[in-house]
């Protein structure tokens, strides 16, 4: 089976412009989140799906760098940069991920791919009930479940944040398009932010690399947050899935 990585990146954050071309020990937080990614052992090519924008020229330029293949497409409907980024390749399945990510565990995205694959799911995240980190998130699904949100997604919402159809459809929540369940660790993670919205959470990522190093597994780097209360205190309040909630009040 083929299996596809589509990282979504592009400079023209609303809340931290150029946040994935920040750097963290001469790295920019966009290739500390690839050179993870390819540690990974079910992927068999990564994309990175970034925009038309001229500002985003930096991104393909570093996708380039970074030996990894590029997309540039719509900067509102990402659903279909999605869709466009993979449609030649066909894959098996599709993994999303998103480059504000920058600690993105290897491991568990393949323990998500694996159990996708053996149990023959259209959709398998860690998201569906979040109890992982902010910052680990993972979602696989298969390009046929892609295609026909990218067929049938008409809101707002669903174009872009790329998967909600797909969710809202799924039988983990009473739907019946797509067949799907939800990865759970052992304890409840979801108050650990690991991910870069804002110049809190860089100042939070840049101070666990500096103490921990980038070749640690997640729960390593949620341990060390839960056992600061300076980190902690630094990014807590911030509202998980902001953008995703400010779209569907849009709709």
């Amino acid at each position: 089976m083929k299996v596809i990585v589509v990282t979504q990146a592009r400079s023209g954050s609303t809340r931290l412009p150029n946040k994935v071309l920040k750097k963290i020990k001469g790295k920019t937080l966009l290739q500390i989140h690839i050179d993870r990614i390819k540690q990974a052992k079910s992927i068999d090519m990564i994309y990175i799906a970034t925009t038309t924008n001229s500002n985003d020229d930096q991104i393909e330029k570093l996708a380039k760098e970074l030996n990894v293949k590029y997309y540039r497409g719509s900067e509102d409907d990402v659903l279909d940069r999605f869709y466009q980024t993979v449609k030649s390749d066909k894959p098996d399945y599709v993994v999303r991920l998103t480059s504000d990510c920058p600690l993105i565990d290897p491991v568990l995205i393949d323990e998500v791919v694996t159990q996708a694959k053996e149990r023959k799911l259209d959709y398998y995240a860690n998201i569906l009930e979040e109890l992982y980190p902010d910052g680990q998130d993972i979602e696989v699904f298969t390009f046929s479940a892609l295609e026909k949100a990218w067929n049938e997604a008409k809101l707002n919402s669903e174009r872009e944040h790329v998967t909600p159809f797909i969710r809202n459809n799924s039988t983990y929540k009473n739907g019946t398009l797509f067949q799907s369940d939800n990865y759970a660790p052992d304890e409840n993670y979801n108050h650990v932010r690991l991910t870069v919205d804002e110049q809190v959470d860089f100042e939070v990522i840049e101070k666990i690399v500096e103490d921990l190093g980038l070749e640690k597994d997640w729960k390593t780097y949620a341990e060390y947050y839960l056992n600061n209360e300076e980190i902690q205190e630094l990014n807590s309040n911030i509202t998980r899935n902001e953008g995703y909630i400010k779209s569907v009040d849009e709709d």
